[in-house]
C-alpha cells in the first residue's frame, strides 16, 4: 500500500480524510461531522486524532489540508494566494504546522482577488476541487454551494479571476429567519416551480430584492402552493446569480462551462444554465483529493 500522505478537506461543517497512496491512489475514505466550526475552545487535535490518528501512527506520512481550516476561525491562517494563482504557487505557499510532534500538516493557501471597484474575493478549498477536477484550458469552473463561486481558469489550471454570489446563505436566512418562510412548508420537491423561479430570476436580475418578494405574494394570490414555495425561491435566487454573472463574466461565457460539486445543487445549476442557453458539463467525482495529489506532488510529496 505504501500511503504517501494524508488528505483532508477540513471545511465549516464537516471533516474528511482520505490516505494517498504513493502513487496518488484513494487507499480509504473516512469523514465525520468535525468541521471547523463545531470545534470547541480550539481544540483542533481531538477531531483530528478521532478521523486518522491510526494512520499517523501506522504510516506516519504527512498531512495535506484545505478548506475553512487554514482560515481565521481554523487551527491557524493560511496567507491567501494572488491570483493568478496555479498548483505550483500553492505547493510553494504552504503554511506547515506540526501535529503533536509526530508529522507535518501542509496546509493549502486559499485564493484571493480584486473585483469591480475594488472589491475583494476570496475562496478556501474551491481552488482544490478546481485544481484535481481535470479542468482544461480558457474554461469557467461553476462550484454551486453556500457561497457559490465563478471562476475563470485559463492555462495550466491557473485561476485567474473569480466572483462569490451568497445565493445559498441567502436562501437559507430568507426561509428561517424571514417573513418569505413564515409561508413556506418544506420537505417537498417540485421541479415545475423551480423553473418557473428561474425564468423569473433570468429575467430581472437588476431588481432582485423586489422579485424575491414574489415568493411570498404568489401564496397571497393562492397561485402557488405552500409546499412549491421553497423551490420556487431556490429557483429565483439561482437565477439572479446566473444572470448576474453571465454580465459579471461576459467574456468568458463563450469558454466551456464545468459544475463542480454537490449532486443535487449541480443539477440545478445546470437547468439553471440551460435555461440560459448554456450546455455546461459536470465534473467527475474526488475532485478535492485529486487537487491534494496535484499539489503534493508540485510539493515533492508524491512521486
Amino acid at each position: 500500500m505504501n500511503p504517501s500522505f494524508i488528505s483532508l478537506d477540513w471545511g465549516t461543517s464537516s471533516l474528511r480524510a482520505t490516505l494517498v497512496s504513493a502513487d496518488g491512489e484513494i487507499v480509504e475514505n473516512r469523514s465525520a461531522p468535525g468541521g471547523v466550526m463545531t470545534v470547541k475552545d480550539r481544540d483542533f487535535h481531538t477531531p483530528l486524532n478521532a478521523i486518522c490518528e491510526d494512520w499517523v501512527d501506522i504510516h506516519g506520512c504527512p498531512i495535506v489540508a484545505s478548506g475553512m481550516i487554514g482560515s481565521r476561525q481554523g487551527w491557524v491562517e493560511a496567507p491567501y494566494l494572488a491570483c493568478p494563482a496555479t498548483p505550483a504557487a500553492a505547493a510553494l505557499a504552504f503554511t506547515t504546522l506540526s501535529v503533536a510532534d509526530k508529522v507535518d500538516m501542509h496546509i493549502i493557501p486559499g485564493v484571493r482577488c480584486g473585483g469591480v471597484d475594488s472589491i475583494h474575493d476570496v475562496m478556501r478549498g474551491e481552488e482544490t476541487q478546481i485544481w484535481g477536477a481535470g479542468v482544461g484550458s480558457e474554461c469557467l469552473c461553476v462550484l454551486p454551494g453556500t457561497h457559490s463561486k465563478w471562476v475563470s481558469v485559463g492555462e495550466d489550471s491557473m485561476i485567474t479571476h473569480f466572483a462569490t454570489y451568497i445565493t445559498g446563505e441567502l436562501y437559507g436566512l430568507l426561509t428561517k429567519h424571514g417573513i418569505l418562510g413564515r409561508l413556506m412548508e418544506f420537505g417537498g420537491c417540485n421541479d415545475e416551480a423551480f423553473h418557473a423561479g428561474v425564468s423569473l430570476g433570468l429575467k430581472h436580475p437588476q431588481q432582485a430584492t423586489h422579485v424575491v418578494f414574489a415568493a411570498r405574494t404568489i401564496r397571497l394570490m393562492d397561485e402557488m402552493e405552500p409546499g412549491s414555495l421553497p423551490d420556487y425561491l431556490s429557483g429565483i435566487l439561482i437565477g439572479v446569480e446566473v444572470a448576474s454573472a453571465m454580465a459579471a463574466f461576459a467574456s468568458d461565457m463563450s469558454r466551456p462551462i464545468l459544475l463542480i460539486g454537490d449532486d443535487d445543487l449541480c443539477r440545478r445549476y445546470r437547468w439553471a444554465l440551460e435555461s440560459a442557453g448554456f450546455e455546461p458539463a459536470r465534473a467527475g467525482q474526488d475532485a478535492t483529493v485529486k487537487g491534494h495529489v496535484r499539489i503534493a506532488r508540485e510539493a515533492g510529496i508524491v512521486g
